[in-house]
């Protein structure tokens, strides 16, 4: 169980939208942390069903923030506009935690005073049942912006952040609504590195059809991800090359299936987009 404390070394926010049938163990993997000198807060996004009922449950050792339904970055912002840690941590609502990941990711940043954001290793479990991750979601410790390109190598449930680096790269994007981690991700990873605990301690959880990253066409939402941190200024000539290489070819993959379903129009809007960044890229 958390502290009662003014002042908690750790801010966890679990964001959720109509979870009540796991957000029980997520909460409860938090409340068994080792670790007990933090907060959390769990941010209900205007669920329907009966989260508010399970959240009543736990009393004076949560703070709960509800809010019209707005997704899950908005979601994510107002818990961390409400922390009381110079630590944030974030668990998706369908994830769980180990006991140890607290501890051993506070002990990690009081080793690594001028370290800004560190994540876990994760086990993956698909419908009740553990997956192996395919070589090409291994993730990387440091500088890890160009292997972040094609996909997204961060977790959110698995960081943990020292909260002053909101104020130099911004928070998620809440035009986006999905693929918002691998948005904040790039714009963190291109300039700062991106530290990695060996330490699998986090359980990730997924095949449910709720599940935000089965949605669709979310290369649509990489794309404008890249275009933005294209635009920033902020990236070196090789990371430029790299982002444009990536952003050209997400773009003709998008334009391919969109060709294939007839929306032609859409097609065109992505091939242009990629050949305005032709020369960039060579």
């Amino acid at each position: 169980m958390p502290i009662t404390s003014k002042n908690p070394a750790v801010s966890v926010i679990i964001p959720t939208y109509n979870r009540g049938w796991i957000l029980r163990e997520a909460i409860d993997s938090v409340l068994a942390q080792e670790y007990s000198d933090y907060e959390l807060i769990v941010v209900d996004d205007g669920s329907t069903d009966d989260t508010r009922e399970i959240l009543g449950f736990y009393g004076q050792d949560i703070t709960v923030l509800r809010q019209p339904n707005q997704g899950v970055s908005a979601a994510r912002n107002r818990g961390i506009a409400e922390t009381r840690a110079q630590l944030v941590a974030f668990l998706d609502s369908d994830d769980l935690w180990l006991p140890q990941k607290l501890t051993h990711q506070v002990a990690f940043f009081q080793s690594n005073p001028v370290a800004l954001i560190c994540q876990t290793e994760e086990t993956w479990v698909r419908n009740g049942v553990r997956v192996n991750p395919k070589k090409r979601h291994q993730k990387h410790s440091g500088m890890i912006f160009e292997p972040s390109l094609s996909l997204c190598l961060v977790s959110p449930s698995a960081v943990m952040i020292r909260k002053t680096l909101f104020d130099t790269v911004g928070l998620f994007d809440e035009r986006l609504p999905a693929c918002e981690d691998y948005d904040l991700w790039l714009r963190v990873s291109c300039r700062y590195p991106v530290f990695l605990l060996n330490d699998p301690l986090i359980i990730k959880r997924g095949g449910h059809e709720d599940q935000l990253s089965k949605a669709a066409g979310l290369d649509k939402y990489r794309i404008q991800a890249l275009t933005k941190i294209v635009k920033s200024g902020q990236l070196s000539e090789s990371q430029t090359r790299a982002a444009v290489q990536a952003l050209k070819e997400k773009c003709a993959i998008f334009s391919n299936g969109c060709h294939k379903r007839g929306r032609e129009d859409e097609a065109k809007y992505y091939e242009d987009l990629a050949e305005m960044y032709q020369e960039t890229g060579d």
